[in-house]
């Protein structure tokens, strides 16, 4: 890793512990009336009573929406980063870290080793000089590779700051929903309470040219009273909704501060402790290179000699072997003659068989000759009978 990427590195690490450090505040879950608020909080909750026009539909339909617009305008800005961001995945830089240290294989300095097939068929070695430009091409992927782990863990602070911040500005939401939820429900008692039932009172103590009047008064106050009681439903289910996306923004800040923490862990711990190992498997190999030279020489020495003394060994008795034999091997003298006597014998064999062969063969012409003569002589008679029958037989 290079002294640049180390510094940076170092930098980081600081602003890691740093952000990850920061404890965020969590919601309360209660709405506080306007008798139990403290001085501010009522004079809050009564601001926002005074937003409320009943006799203006659309003070009641916007009722509360204007606590939304910072939060909506921090969430679109997230989004618009995200957009414009042109990184990948960090698990990417990590992944193609992993595939260059494995790729560099310490068994391709080993000189024994059986050649693969492309080797043998281009003639290419495997010299100590090609495994190390492999080393210097290595490091340059780890130096590359984790300049761009560096990019991601800063992206990855920058996204946990605006985290921060969408955390803070959800929660001010979450409790700015609470303050409009008091109000219009202070506003609903007054209704229900006091506003409503002096506007019946009207109502009956009206003249009756102004009945008419009094009572669509009413009735439009019935229904903006039913039209805030349903924004304020809205208002709570809203402000539910608000209260389960914090959980989800704490637990995407949460894995974002893992991913940078293991980052950084990797470009302090990780990636040094690689080149080390990297630095000492090239050193072993070339200390083991020099000692195999040593040992090789020494083999072929012995082998030498081993190999000399028994070509000795093995001249000398053939040549003894074959001063003390004879011109002839009495074995081969034996087999010959048994085999002279083997051949004789096998000829009067044969002529024995042969004549025996033709004696059978006379008989057997003797013996199919008579049968042909004894067949024709049958026919012949046969032949003469049916004439006799013949002639017999025709009348006078």
């Amino acid at each position: 890793m290079s002294e640049s990427v180390k510094q940076k590195a170092a930098e980081a690490e600081s602003l890691v512990k740093e952000t990850t450090a920061i404890v965020l505040p969590e919601p309360v879950a209660e709405i506080q009336t306007l008798e139990q608020a403290d001085a501010a909080k009522s004079d809050a909750i009564r601001a926002r009573m005074d937003q409320i026009d009943m006799g203006d539909s659309n003070s009641i339909i916007s009722f509360g929406s204007a606590a939304q617009a910072e939060l909506q305008g921090i969430s679109q800005a997230m989004l618009a980063d995200v957009r414009n961001k042109d990184v990948g995945p960090a698990g990417d830089s990590l992944r193609d870290m992993v595939t260059a240290i494995r790729g560099f294989s310490v068994s391709e300095l080993d000189v024994r080793r059986k050649p693969s097939f492309w080797e043998r068929l281009i003639g290419k070695a495997a010299p100590f000089a090609q495994f190390t430009a492999r080393y210097e091409t290595v490091m340059g992927q780890i130096d590359k590779i984790t300049d761009n782990l560096l990019s991601h863990e800063h992206s990855l602070l920058k996204d946990i700051k605006a985290l921060d911040m969408l955390y803070g500005k959800t929660l001010e939401f979450y409790d700015e929903l609470g303050l409009y939820i008091s109000a219009g429900q202070e506003k609903l008692s007054q209704l229900d309470s006091s506003t409503i039932p002096a506007q019946q009172a009207e109502l009956a103590a009206a003249a009756e040219g102004q009945q008419v009047m009094r009572a669509q008064e009413l009735r439009d106050l019935r229904a903006a009273r039913d039209d805030l009681e349903r924004r304020l439903h809205d208002l709570k289910l809203t402000r539910q909704v608000t209260m389960q996306s914090l959980p989800s923004i704490r637990l995407v800040q949460e894995n974002d501060k893992s991913l940078v923490t293991k980052i950084n862990s990797t470009l302090v711990n990780t990636v040094p402790l690689w080149e080390t190992q990297l630095a000492q498997a090239v050193t072993i190999q070339r200390s083991a290179e020099a000692a195999a030279a040593v040992r090789d020489a020494n083999d072929l020495t012995n082998e030498l000699l081993t190999a000399n003394a028994a070509n000795l060994r093995a001249s000398n008795k053939i040549i003894r072997e074959e001063m003390e034999r004879g011109v002839f091997d009495i074995e081969a003298v034996k087999q010959a003659n048994a085999d002279l006597i083997g051949t004789i014998q096998d000829s009067l064999a044969i002529a024995d068989q042969g004549k025996t062969q033709r004696a059978a063969a006379a008989r057997e012409l003797t013996k199919m000759e008579g049968e042909l003569r004894d067949t024709l002589a049958s026919a012949r008679a046969r032949q003469d009978a049916v004439g006799d029958t013949a002639a017999t037989s025709v009348p006078g």
